[in-house]
C-alpha cells in the first residue's frame, strides 16, 4: 500500500508540475486577456517621428489610432499608407510586456509598397529582403527597442511563437510578422 501512495504521489507532482510548465508559454497571451489598453510608444528611425498610441482600449481596438499607427507605419519613401495587421501591434505590445519595458520602439521599417520592395531586393546591402514580403501586405516590421539587447528581443519573440522572427544584428534590428510561425538569421 505504502508503493502506491508513493507512486501516486510522483504521479501527481509530476502532473502539477507538467501543467505550471505548460502555463510558461502562454503568459504573453495572458498579457493580452486582460481588459487594460495597450500603448505603444514609438520613433521612427527614417522620418524622425515620435508617437504614442493607446490602440486598444480595454475592450476594442480603437480606429483613429490604428489609423495614426498606420501613417505612423507608412511606406515613407512611396509616401503610400496601407493598413496594418492590429496583431502586429499586439505582438510589439507582448514582446514589451515580456521583456518588462516601456522604452521606445524604434521602427526601421513597417510597410513597403511592392516598388520600394523591389527596390529594395535589387540594392545588394539589403539582400535579405524577400520577393513576397509581409511588409507589402502590412503584416510585419523591423525594429529594436531602446536600451535593450537586440538578443532578448529575438529570444522573447521567438518564445512568443507567433509568427515570423527573424534576427539582423549587422543592421540591429529585429523582424518580426504575423505570417506562419517560423525564424531565420
Amino acid at each position: 500500500m505504502e508503493k502506491i501512495d508513493s507512486h501516486r504521489r510522483k504521479l501527481l507532482l509530476l502532473g502539477s508540475a507538467a501543467a505550471g510548465i505548460s502555463c510558461l508559454p502562454h503568459f504573453a497571451q495572458a498579457s493580452l486577456s486582460t481588459s487594460r489598453p495597450r500603448i505603444l510608444t514609438l520613433n521612427n528611425i527614417n522620418t524622425g517621428e515620435s508617437l504614442k498610441a493607446e490602440f486598444f482600449n480595454g475592450k476594442t481596438y480603437n480606429p483613429s489610432e490604428l489609423a495614426r499607427l498606420n501613417h505612423f507605419f507608412r511606406d515613407y519613401r512611396a509616401e503610400k499608407i496601407h493598413a496594418i495587421d492590429p496583431h502586429l501591434f499586439d505582438h510589439i505590445y507582448r514582446l514589451q510586456v515580456m521583456l518588462e519595458t516601456r522604452k521606445p520602439i524604434q521602427l526601421v521599417s513597417g510597410f513597403r509598397s511592392i516598388a520600394t520592395n523591389n527596390h529594395l531586393r535589387g540594392r545588394s546591402a539589403h539582400s535579405g529582403v524577400a520577393k513576397h514580403s509581409y511588409h507589402t501586405l502590412g503584416q510585419a516590421m523591423d525594429f529594436h527597442i531602446e536600451g535593450i539587447a537586440l538578443s532578448n528581443v529575438r529570444k522573447a519573440a521567438l518564445k512568443m511563437n507567433a509568427g515570423g522572427v527573424g534576427y539582423y544584428p549587422k543592421s540591429n534590428f529585429v523582424h518580426i510578422d504575423t505570417g506562419p510561425v517560423r525564424h531565420w538569421s
